[in-house]
């Protein structure tokens, strides 16, 4: 995971709030791993700052934790402004999965919707084991390329211009079958 436009390690500021998430709960690293399916290795190297959580782990954690990716990644940002300029907007990358997620209109206290910009490049394929908030509304609109999202057990293609939008409950799974990458930018609404 890489941050840009942050002047201190989003990376050091994630694990210190992963390690207090686990702690507010009263878990130990065996327990927690027991609930995500994760390591018990993976979890303290996490929480050590000393690896990088993947998109797969990053899910099973907001889902252990009930949080959208969008609302941890805030809890470890300073209290968003209004304005969000361009060059301030949060970056995260899980270069290995090819994917980049830009934080447009980042998630804040008091809101419940969230605009998130995320590109995957052609073969990228992305599954999310459970929704991270029961019930969370989304809408996805492809801005270039094509991505299949599958909500459950159903598969939609979108192309650019389509727009899907549904209330997660489960799983959900997302694929760039190219031959270029996807853009789309996603609305996220807490239920």
């Amino acid at each position: 995971m890489r941050d840009e436009g942050v002047p201190d390690s989003v990376d050091a500021r994630l694990a210190a709030r992963l390690t207090l998430l686990r702690t507010e709960h009263g878990w130990s690293l065996d327990e927690l791993s027991r609930r995500a399916g994760v390591s018990r290795s993976t979890l303290s190297r996490l929480e050590r700052g000393e690896l990088s959580p993947t998109t797969t782990v990053l899910g099973r954690l907001c889902t252990v934790y009930g949080r959208t990716m969008s609302r941890l990644l805030m809890e470890v940002e300073a209290e968003p402004p209004q304005l969000v300029p361009a060059a301030q907007q949060p970056v995260w990358r899980d270069e290995g999965a090819g994917f980049v997620r830009r934080s447009v209109s980042p998630p804040h206290a008091g809101l419940r919707a969230e605009i998130v910009e995320g590109t995957l490049d052609a073969g990228a394929d992305i599954s999310y084991e459970n929704a991270p908030v029961p019930g969370v509304e989304q809408h996805i609109w492809v801005l270039e390329g094509t991505v299949e999202i599958t909500v459950g057990t159903t598969v939609h293609t979108l192309q650019e211009g389509d727009c899907l939008r549904f209330r997660l409950r489960g799983p959900s799974h997302f694929r760039c079958p190219g031959p270029r990458g996807v853009r789309y930018a996603l609305m996220i609404v807490l239920p």
